[in-house]
């Protein structure tokens, strides 16, 4: 196979698996980062000779959300997302033969903190304060763009799970040193993706023409917190862990500076309109993910 892929912000953990892959298939994988030797983001004209003749480009850019809500870092976050959308969406506008199709990264952190009943594209409900207003404007400039001959997709994606690196690394550590029990009361939903899966899924969504809007990306078997501890606790032979509080959380969190809503947000996503589609997973239960990553 021979074609050019672009990825915007792909030199973290997800880039760095997609590059991989597509490399795989036979693909030109073109990066659009700030680190040296890629194309830069303060080079319109570059970009846009990126993206000429390229069959997609995927956007993963932002800044890390693993952090302390300051104000400094929460327009880091905000702008880090918006500006590298437009410039993506103006060069696109720019190009005699622009990519078929356009994915723009999102989160599953958009929908309201949910206990009670899943998340669909259709029928979840948006929450409020400062991560779901990031989700919203970013989605905003994303849809935003006209773009007649370019298919636009949103991926509103879960927890990426994946070998050497993403949130494992930290996870794997609290199960190592005797600290993986619940977090907080336990009861929160947790929904995750193993990134192999997020990369057919784009596979799948560029096969599918007729498909555009916005996607959950999420296995389709949400765990509780309470739940996942225990199957990272089995999967790495430990047999007791102890819990983390919230007061103990909140503290901790502090002191690595970061926020307990990372760990203490009930997201629980389903992706129903890929199921719908008919997209199969690969990894769909926790366990075998679990097993694949820590093999």
């Amino acid at each position: 196979m021979s074609g050019k892929i672009v990825l915007a912000g792909g030199t973290g953990f997800i880039g760095q698996y997609f590059e991989a892959e597509f490399r795989k298939m036979g693909y030109e994988v073109v990066i659009i980062s700030r680190q040296s030797g890629h194309v830069p983001w303060n080079q319109q004209s570059d970009i846009v000779q990126a993206l000429e003749g390229a069959e997609m480009v995927i956007n993963l850019a932002g800044k890390s959300v693993n952090c302390r809500y300051t104000e400094r870092n929460k327009r880091e976050i905000m702008n880090s997302r918006l500006e590298t959308t437009r410039i993506l969406g103006n060069a696109i506008l720019s190009c005699q033969s622009p990519p078929a199709l356009w994915f723009n990264s999102s989160t599953a952190t958009i929908y309201r903190h949910s206990e009670d009943h899943p998340m669909t594209e259709s029928t979840g409900e948006i929450g409020t304060g400062f991560s779901v207003e990031v989700a919203k404007a970013w989605e905003q400039a994303f849809f935003e763009f006209e773009l007649p001959h370019t298919r636009q997709i949103a991926l509103r994606i879960a927890i990426v799970l994946g070998p050497g690196g993403g949130v494992m690394t930290p996870y794997q550590n609290l199960v190592r040193y005797g600290l993986g029990g619940k977090q907080g009361d336990g009861n929160q939903r947790f929904s995750w993706i193993h990134v192999d899966d997020l990369f057919h899924i784009i596979l799948f969504l560029q096969e599918h023409t007729q498909l555009d809007g916005v996607f959950n990306c999420s296995s389709p078997s949400s765990v509780t917190n309470h739940e996942l501890m225990a199957a990272l606790r089995q999967a790495m032979g430990r047999k007791i862990g102890l819990p983390a509080p919230r007061w103990m959380l909140e503290l901790g969190a502090r002191m690595i500076g970061t926020e307990t809503e990372l760990v203490l947000k009930s997201r629980w996503v389903v992706p129903n309109r890929l199921i719908k589609e008919g997209y199969m997973f690969r990894y769909g239960r926790l366990e075998r993910t679990l097993q694949d990553i820590l093999q």
